[in-house]
């Protein structure tokens, strides 16, 4: 059971999540009126999503190793005051160069916060608490996604664009004051050397590859540019898992892959995390631009995606106690495969009871799925392993959600290539889509029977009726 601590922490981890991935997609829906305060083009905007995908992408695997040399509770109160300040600085840029650079020192507080607070919960936690803590950690990150396209139109339509990052200085504030009281500083510890091989091949590579993402995404990019920066990124990372699984103290430990669960989460979980990253950014623009509706509309109908989220998010962990990680995987693998592939069949006609309901189901089958990966994932790790797991598995969930947006716009293309009209193209790409959520099911089924059993918590199981009756009479001869 959960004490008090362990869930306000929680939930302020929950909250510097929710606020990190709502910084990462709530910048699109205001691209023109950005560009036309700065004095630039809606095109160059895009560099600043890009720039913090990318900053958070190459700082991540580094927070493993600055937690053990400067402490937990530093880290972590140094990247909300970092994130919250870069804010600050984000609404009063003047040009797009400030504004790019105000967001990297965003993304770097973001790339300390939310790994470095998730390590503060789960050190020391039992493992029966995981799928608690888990539940309160991942909600946020589903929510920031799809709250962002209505949010970001409220604000740029009735405020201005500079309001996308004013909100943030309350609530950086708050969790400031919060950690600053919940927090304690807790043993340090004198980390390895750092690993500046694996810095630089590592930090190179995901550096490229989310470039080369944004290059995909980007509808006025060539394919030669976007080819090139991802064999640069191939090669580099290529060379730093070479290198990592060679050296004595690597920054990113990938011997923590051979814990058969954390692999099964980090694999499975990263193609999970990437048809869920695409869905709220198709589904505004099918509605919009296929469909003919408003923002308003659209973003509303989105919404239903975060009502499905909520609708389950109680039920989690009572489901996970009763049927084990296995069952339910599969179940929300294959049901959100479904839901994304059923887009296909949607139509301006189609009654909008039905969308909502579709939609509903997509977003209870991806908070279902991405609570059971969040949580088995740590199932088996030992608490000396835990640092070095936790840093992998943020970094490939941070990567796999920064490429969700250039998969999605490659199945689009595609799409495009088969079918000539729009409606037949975003018909495609969901299929496509449906089918990349059957490899995470396949994972699943090569589950072993009871795998993550560890953190659940089950009842006592009733003994027969004869031993019951034996163990009653046992006791009275005792008497």
């Amino acid at each position: 059971m959960l004490d008090t601590r362990q869930r306000t922490t929680a939930l302020l981890v929950a909250a510097c999540f929710f606020m990190e991935m709502l910084d990462g997609t709530i910048v699109a829906t205001a691209a023109p009126q950005m560009a036309a305060s700065l004095d630039t083009t809606p095109g160059s905007v895009g560099l600043v999503i890009t720039v913090y995908l990318l900053t958070l992408a190459v700082l991540i695997p580094l927070s493993g190793w600055l937690t053990a040399r400067y402490g937990a509770r530093r880290i972590f109160l140094t990247a909300i005051v970092l994130f919250t300040l870069a804010s600050a600085g984000c609404a009063a840029s003047g040009d797009l160069g400030v504004l790019v650079a105000m967001r990297v020192l965003q993304g770097a507080g973001g790339a300390m916060m939310v790994p470095v607070g998730r390590l503060l919960v789960l050190d020391g936690a039992a493992k029966t608490d995981i799928p608690k803590i888990m539940a309160y950690i991942v909600w946020p990150g589903l929510m920031a996604p799809v709250v962002a396209p209505l949010l970001g139109g409220v604000l740029t339509t009735y405020a201005s664009w500079h309001w996308m990052f004013l909100v943030n200085l309350p609530l950086g504030a708050a969790a400031f004051a919060v950690a600053r009281r919940l927090v304690s500083a807790g043993p340090t510890v004198t980390p390895p050397p750092l690993d500046v091989p694996g810095v630089l091949l590592g930090c190179t590579g995901l550096a490229a590859l989310t470039w080369a993402a944004h290059l995909v995404a980007e509808t006025d990019s060539g394919w030669r540019s976007a080819a090139a920066v991802g064999a640069v990124a191939v090669l580099a990372l290529g060379a730093a898992w070479r290198h990592l699984l060679r050296t004595a103290h690597p920054l990113v430990n990938l011997r923590t892959l051979d814990v058969v669960t954390f692999r099964a989460a980090v694999t499975g979980g990263s193609l999970f995390w990437i048809v869920v990253g695409s869905m709220p950014f198709l589904l505004p623009l099918l509605f919009q631009e296929v469909f003919g509706w408003s923002a308003v509309k659209s973003g509303a109908v989105v919404l239903f995606v975060f009502v499905g989220n909520i609708g389950i998010k109680p039920a989690t962990t009572p489901l996970i106690n009763r049927f084990g990680f296995r069952p339910l995987l599969l179940v929300s693998t294959v049901g959100l495969a479904c839901a994304v592939a059923g887009c296909a069949l949607l139509t301006a006609a189609t009654p909008l009871a039905v969308t909502a309901a579709l939609v509903t189901l997509g977003g209870a089958a991806r908070s279902l799925g991405l609570t059971c990966y969040s949580t088995i994932a740590f199932s088996e790790v030992t608490s000396e392993r835990l640092r070095d797991a936790n840093a992998l598995s943020v970094t490939a969930n941070q990567l796999a959600a920064g490429l969700a947006v250039a998969v999605a716009t490659i199945a689009l293309r595609l799409g495009g290539s088969f079918q000539d009209t729009p409606s037949g193209a975003y018909a495609v790409a969901f299929c496509l889509l449906g089918a990349v959520c059957l490899l995470p099911a396949a994972g699943a089924l090569r589950l072993r029977d009871g795998a993550g059993d560890a953190v659940r918590t089950r009842r006592a199981e009733p003994a027969p009726q004869g031993q019951a009756r034996a163990a009653v009479s046992d006791s009275r001869k005792s008497e």
